[in-house]
């Protein structure tokens, strides 16, 4: 899969569902308009925790690649990991933070109980676009 430019935002989710999908404390994502997307090789299966928010995987390996979030028509979520410079997608904001394991960091700046609203999600947009995120030694 490839990506087009920067993100409109970086996020590391604690919901549970991402710590089960993940088995880990949290997930990673870069979240792009569905124009800037492609799947360039192999196919992808919808799998992981079925409802609204759908979350594909590679149809060979199974890696979870990234999910069309439910209420966020139009935008892919991508599992930074899979990206080639992971390390230069730190998220910006935590979600979902009322589920938390204990000690879990990310370092994000920005961190919700739950998910933000439109307008507050759009400003942390904004603010992103403005962040200087370049890894620190």
């Amino acid at each position: 899969m490839e990506v087009e430019g920067a993100p409109l935002i970086t996020a590391a989710c604690h919901c549970t569902g991402c710590q089960r999908m993940t088995s880990g404390a949290f997930s990673l994502s870069a979240l792009y308009p569905e124009s800037k997307f492609f799947v360039t090789t192999g196919a992808t299966v919808l799998g992981g925790l079925k409802g609204p928010t759908r979350h594909y995987f590679c149809a060979e390996c199974l890696s979870w690649l990234f999910t069309r979030p439910d209420g966020l028509d139009g935008m892919i979520n991508i599992r930074t990991p899979m990206l080639t410079d992971a390390v230069s997608f730190p998220p910006f904001v935590e979600l979902y933070t009322a589920e938390k394991l204990p000690k879990s960091q990310t370092g994000a700046p920005h961190a919700f109980k739950g998910a933000p609203d439109r307008g507050t999600f759009l400003k942390l947009a904004d603010a992103y676009a403005k962040w200087d995120h370049a890894p620190r030694q």
